[in-house]
């Protein structure tokens, strides 16, 4: 079984800056270390956050590769690596392997609506191609499929197969899915707004899109719960919860880029068929980093 201590607390899904349609490889590796700087505990660059279904395979390499480079070991990375094409999967996984990556983070199949048994083949031969950790993304509103805890249990046999990032929304399921695998198997939250319910039923911690602009409070949240201090912790949540809201009001990597924007460390650039967010929703998400102690 791989090793699995590091993978707890904050992690952020990585926006990527652009600039002028092209990656800016600078306000990225600033990004990564301000990030680490201010107590993040983990990295998971080309996730969804990171506008992975609009970056060409090459641009998907470079931005791992340059993660894992200034990330230094100092903070584990988990490298999106999903597809709904299992070849492309393992193609990204592999990669994420030779570039070093800790851990490779692979969604359910979207769109194709696979079966169960389809997933659980999916999963087993992206599996079978690497030997790092894989962390299976469940998140039923983007793939369209929710796979089971019957299915993840099996998965879970596997040798590289280590945990879950759950946005079903589901609380229940981390109570059910800590019954079938053992609190051994990670459970991180995908949803920003549940993450400290989440911990209190057994998560491990939170991979967070609102940590790209909030990553000392998001971390100081998991740091708490790790503690069994959740009178800490839901001092924090009050002041992040306008936040988790307003950032998702709108696409959350959109909302995330508009508050990098107002911190100045990148360039509102997003693309298409995504829009940075609407002035409307711009004013909703100042406000609420005014409320969170963010910016003045």
């Amino acid at each position: 079984m791989a090793d699995t201590s590091r993978f707890r607390g904050s992690f952020t899904a990585l926006v990527t800056p652009f600039k002028n349609g092209s990656l800016d490889e600078e306000a990225f590796r600033k990004l990564v270390n301000w990030q680490i700087e201010q107590g993040t505990h983990g990295l998971v660059p080309v996730g969804t956050t990171g506008e992975s279904p609009t970056l060409s395979h090459e641009e998907h390499h470079k931005v791992v590769e340059w993660c894992i480079e200034e990330a230094k070991g100092r903070v584990p990375v988990i490298a999106g690596a999903g597809s709904n094409s299992t070849r492309e999967a393992i193609e990204l996984a592999r990669h994420a392997e030779r570039a070093g990556a800790d851990a490779a983070l692979v969604v359910t199949p979207y769109y194709n609506k696979p079966t169960q048994e389809g997933m659980y083949q999916h999963f087993k031969a992206v599996n079978d191609a690497i030997g790092i950790p894989i962390v299976i993304y469940n998140i039923p509103p983007r793939s369209v499929v929710d796979m089971s805890v019957d299915t993840m249990s099996r998965l879970f046999e596997l040798k590289n197969i280590v945990g879950v990032k759950d946005a079903t929304g589901n609380l229940a399921r981390v109570s059910l899915q800590r019954q079938a695998m053992g609190p051994e198997f990670i459970q991180m939250s995908g949803e920003d707004m549940t993450a400290l319910a989440f911990m209190a039923a057994g998560g491990h911690g939170c991979i967070s899109v609102v940590s790209n602009i909030a990553p000392k409070l998001c971390s100081e949240l998991m740091t708490a719960v790790a503690k069994g201090d959740y009178a800490g912790a839901l001092q924090i949540q009050d002041r992040l919860v306008p936040l988790h809201d307003a950032v998702f009001k709108e696409p959350g990597l959109a909302g995330a880029k508009h508050g990098l924007a107002l911190l100045g460390r990148l360039k509102e650039e997003v693309r298409l068929p995504l829009l940075p967010v609407t002035e409307p929703t711009g004013k909703v998400i100042r406000a609420a980093m005014v409320h969170a102690g963010l910016i003045n």
